[in-house]
């Protein structure tokens, strides 16, 4: 067996159950990762750390990869969030976003397969922001043509080798002329260029969010600024279910973070009722970008057989109890190694 070193982030809350659930399905599905486990957010803060240790950081620079269970960020206060520390240290440019419907999870939209692509780097979530007088502040969008440009070619190579036929920019140039300009002028010129093969459009945001709930089906690739990414992100995972079935990664040029997008939730912690679902399927992503990117050809069939594995579980009614089951964290685990083949 091969065996490859990932950083491992165990996170806030009901991080530390999922994560554990994650590594016994990994282990049994025979992944040969080796943990580096590192900390970050509150329980790095409760070891006397930093938020985002520097320590944390190198294990990621040195190894390339990471998983991260959900850290919590403070509302209004308090440290920065540590999942925009880390985009902007390791300049993790693109955020990507697989939205699609799952076997034994019902709602309202069926032949949903959404990929949303965010820029990850820039926009409103740069954080430059300051009080001008008291009692007014104020919040500066950045755009710059090299991130711009950047996030539109991946777009269109992640489009081009998922062989995914469809790149939807949503934006609102109309009002924001420069900044949302620049980004579908950049979007314009990437697909004329280079990628004119691709099917592309773009949809003013308000738009294009209302056709995204009339008919889900209709769009392929999503590729959002950072804010919009976002929101229409969160909005999309609604559609298949919530945050607790879809998985999320943060790509850049030397480094990948792969992470459960919901939340902490502090209020089920140490329960053992929490889905690690999320966070497993980001696992899969984390797997085969590993494939893609190392050569580690090995561990596509690994992804195979885990997804496979973990949809055969929910198509026989094997649920947690925020998809409408009974399971408890560890006893998800348990049914979807089960299945593994």
């Amino acid at each position: 067996m091969n065996n490859y070193d990932v950083v491992l982030i165990a996170g806030d809350g009901i991080g530390p159950e999922i994560t554990e659930a994650v590594k016994l399905i990994l282990a049994a599905a025979g992944s040969g990762i080796r943990w580096v486990e590192r900390k970050a957010g509150v329980a790095a803060l409760a070891d006397g750390l930093d938020v985002l240790p520097e320590e944390t950081l190198e294990a990621i620079r040195q190894h390339k990869v990471a998983l991260k269970g959900p850290c919590t960020t403070p509302v209004g206060k308090g440290f920065t969030s540590v999942n925009v520390q880390l985009r902007k240290k390791l300049d993790l440019y693109a955020a990507v976003r697989p939205v699609r419907n799952l076997p034994g999870v019902v709602t309202l939209f069926e032949n949903v397969d959404i990929v949303i692509i965010r820029e990850n780097t820039e926009g409103l979530y740069s954080g430059v922001e300051n009080e001008v007088t008291p009692g007014v502040v104020m919040s500066m969008k950045v755009a710059t043509e090299v991130a711009c440009r950047r996030i539109a070619l991946f777009a269109f190579r992640y489009a081009t080798q998922r062989r995914r036929r469809k790149i939807s920019v949503f934006h609102k140039a109309n009002i924001m002329k420069m900044t949302d300009g620049l980004f579908i002028r950049s979007a314009q010129e990437v697909h004329r260029v280079d990628y004119p093969n691709i099917e592309y459009e773009e949809l003013i945001i308000d738009a294009g969010c209302m056709k995204l709930v009339q008919k889900p089906a209709q769009f392929d690739i999503l590729l959002l600024e950072n804010l919009y990414g976002d929101v229409v992100s969160d909005l999309c995972a609604g559609l298949v279910g919530g945050l607790g079935v879809v998985p999320g990664a943060n790509i850049g040029e030397r480094e990948a973070v792969f992470e459960a997008v919901h939340g902490s939730a502090p209020d089920i912690a140490g329960k053992g009722v929490a889905n690690p679902l999320a966070l497993l399927m980001s696992a899969v992503m984390m797997l085969n970008h590993m494939s893609d990117t190392a050569g580690h050809e090995n561990l596509k069939a690994v992804s195979e057989k885990i997804k496979n594995a973990y949809n055969r579980a929910l198509a026989e009614g094997q649920k947690t109890r925020d998809l409408g089951g009974n399971l408890g964290t560890d006893q998800f685990a348990e049914e979807v190694i089960k299945r593994l083949s």
